[in-house]
């Protein structure tokens, strides 16, 4: 197993890890509608935003420039840690509108603590040399960034590869040619249900480098015991709000369940403050019930590793008594256990 738990030191504070980053919707919509969790969920002092997103509201872009914080913005403690990603993923269908410096002085300005590189993600249907050319320009993105960055916040570089070999070797290349504090594997999302590719792309990137390892996009109740197996320090997801908005409900062990095929229940089985003193039916009718629920559930699938593993139990049995009740995520996780046991 490649998990590890260490010490983040960020401009805020420092950050236990490995740990989740909820995405917020803040700038994508006129106000973060994301459920308040700062308070609730101590081992949650975190956010990912979209800088990119930010910037482009223009009113609220304003506000944050002469009367606002980011943190007030949001509704969170001024100590919330976060991480400001470009809005790469945006670059899937739009075109790149932005630099490396106007990116990172927009990081700066709204007071992230860790700031991701530009960068142009893959798509599965894109030709080898065009996915070679996005690569390049996100290596160069990621060199100008480490050129221009003098403040204290953090610089991951965003990284895209379509196979290992050029995860490898874009991260070393990386590594050796800027000043990163760690690196950020991007374009998983469109592959995810390729379970055996997208651990093979991970392994590689957690083989390349011992500095900090984020993964955008996939963490998920599904992938995130696969991430902290292969020793990913930090993941991002937004499941818990795209789930409650089609009424799925996320159960750590088990995935996401549709409450509207759930014809009569009482009491849903998880302890969380949102379900241990609410019926099933008041959970079920009210979405942001069901938002903040999903993101207790991605907490405490987080928490019970943290626990297996401290309490010396063994964590390959576990998974696969985790994973057996998914024929594909079950191979899945027998496919990675098989790349980490050569490593080990």
């Amino acid at each position: 197993m490649l998990y590890r738990h260490r010490t983040l030191d960020t401009p805020r504070g420092p950050l236990s890890t490995p740990v989740l980053f909820p995405v917020r919707n803040i700038g994508k919509r006129s106000t973060d509608n994301t459920p308040e969790y700062a308070d609730s969920i101590p081992d949650l002092p975190t956010a990912m935003v979209n800088a990119r997103a930010i910037r482009r509201r223009k009113p609220q872009w304003e506000r944050l420039q002469h009367e606002a914080t980011l943190r007030e913005e949001m509704n969170v403690p001024e100590e919330t840690i976060v991480f400001a990603d470009s809005g790469g993923f945006d670059f899937h269908s739009e075109k790149l509108d932005t630099t490396p410096t106007e990116t990172l002085e927009t990081q700066q300005q709204i007071g992230a603590d860790i700031l991701g590189t530009v960068d142009l993600p893959l798509n599965r249907e894109y030709r080898t040399e065009k996915k070679q050319r996005r690569i390049q320009r996100s290596i160069e993105y990621a060199l100008t960034a480490s050129d221009s960055h003098d403040g204290d916040e953090l610089l991951f570089a965003s990284v895209h590869g379509y196979d290992p070999e050029t995860i490898r070797n874009t991260i070393r290349y990386l590594d050796r040619n800027g000043s990163f504090d760690g690196f950020a594997i991007g374009s998983l999302v469109p592959i995810r249900t390729d379970y055996k590719k997208t651990t093979k792309l991970i392994l590689a990137a957690r083989q390349a480098t011992e500095k900090h390892l984020h993964v955008y996009g996939l963490g998920g109740i599904v992938y995130q015991p696969l991430l902290l197996y292969l020793g990913v320090d930090s993941f991002d997801s937004s499941s818990f709000i795209r789930s409650a908005g089609n009424r799925n409900y996320l159960l750590p062990g088990f995935g996401g369940r549709e409450l509207g095929k759930i014809e009569e229940l009482d009491r849903l089985p998880c302890s969380c403050p949102v379900c241990g003193s609410r019926t099933f039916e008041e959970v079920r009718a009210d979405r942001g019930l069901l938002t903040i629920h999903n993101l207790w559930a991605l907490a405490i699938e987080l928490r019970r590793f943290r626990y297996m593993v401290a309490a010396g139990e063994d964590i390959e049995a576990y998974l696969d008594l985790r994973f057996r009740g998914n024929e594909v995520t079950h191979r899945a996780y027998l496919t990675a256990k098989q790349q980490v046991r050569r490593l080990t």
